[in-house]
């Protein structure tokens, strides 16, 4: 499966990178960046480190800094630490990004390998919006649009209504859900049931002495917060399931509905399913031992 994850890198998208490398039904073409868990320069500087040290080479194709219509954004350092990775603050810059921004890239990847490419979003979706305004036939070039977002039968984890991907550019998220590719949401609603927990990155570490290490190295700073804000030893899945979710959907149970996401008000960044759009597949529920099992079995073959 050809895959473009589009991407805010994050420790948890740094585990999603990881696995995709590691995945064998996978063949990840690309990377795209966006703002969310770091400014958009850092998402792209990160992306590269992280394919040169999976070995992978594969273009990184900058997008949006800013949600539509804005002209700032502070990225969620108190998650993700000031660079992205936690405590580690020192990020070798490694190559440069493609000549096309994000959005152009996945118009022109999905022109290329029409009906075989599955973007993989698990960051706020601004560049997917701007593909979609780029060229009308995005949405049908691609075999399949995997968004880790939204919160539509759970509360949210950065408001008590709203996800942190939506939340971050509701309008873009609203205009993608308006007329939708063929879509899944794999969103709180599954990935909270995806706990991977203090032991489970020590185990991978012992396993994959670097990756697996730079991963247990990494995560210290987010399994921290997770402990300070909701008491938990581990932390949610949440980009490595959506990435599962591309390839392993009989893992998953579904529900289909039309979404629309509340752009302005105290509920801004809420998923409310409708009626009156095209329907999106929801992910209502998810084998989460099944998703820890496997995200370590792969990421545990890397060196």
């Amino acid at each position: 499966m050809k895959l473009i994850i589009d991407t805010d890198p994050g420790i948890d998208d740094a585990m999603a990178i990881a696995y995709a490398a590691a995945a064998p039904e996978i063949d990840l073409i690309g990377l795209t960046t966006v703002f969310g868990n770091t400014h958009v320069h850092q998402s792209s500087r990160n992306a590269r480190f992280l394919l040169d040290k999976l070995g992978l080479e594969a273009p990184v194709a900058e997008g949006a800094a800013f949600a539509l219509g804005e002209t700032s954004h502070a990225p969620s350092e108190h998650v993700h630490g000031p660079e992205g990775f936690g405590d580690i603050t020192e990020i070798p810059q490694i190559g440069a990004n493609h000549r096309l921004s994000a959005a152009e890239f996945l118009v022109e990847m999905a022109r290329q390998h029409k009906g075989e490419l599955v973007v993989c979003a698990v960051g706020p979706l601004t560049n997917i919006a701007e593909a979609i305004r780029l060229d009308p036939s995005f949405a049908g070039n691609i075999q399949r649009l995997v968004i880790m977002g939204g919160a539509v039968y759970c509360p949210g984890n950065i408001t008590e209504h709203a996800e942190a991907n939506i939340y971050h550019d509701a309008s873009a998220a609203d205009a993608v859900f308006a007329a939708p590719p063929d879509t899944v949401l794999v969103g709180l609603d599954v990935t909270l049931k995806t706990l991977y927990e203090t032991a489970d990155f020590e185990a991978l570490a012992a396993r994959s002495l670097d990756m697996g290490g730079f991963l247990r190295d990494i995560s210290r700073f987010y399994l921290k917060f997770y402990k300070e804000v909701g008491g938990l030893d581990g932390c949610g899945l949440h980009d490595s399931t959506a990435v599962i979710a591309c390839t392993h959907e009989p893992m998953f149970e579904t529900v289909e509905t039309g979404l629309q996401v509340i752009v302005e008000g105290p509920e801004i960044g809420a998923t409310r399913p409708v009626t009156s759009r095209p329907p999106v597949r929801v992910c209502r529920d998810v084998d989460g031992a099944g998703v820890v099992s496997l995200f370590t079995e792969r990421v545990a073959s890397l060196p």
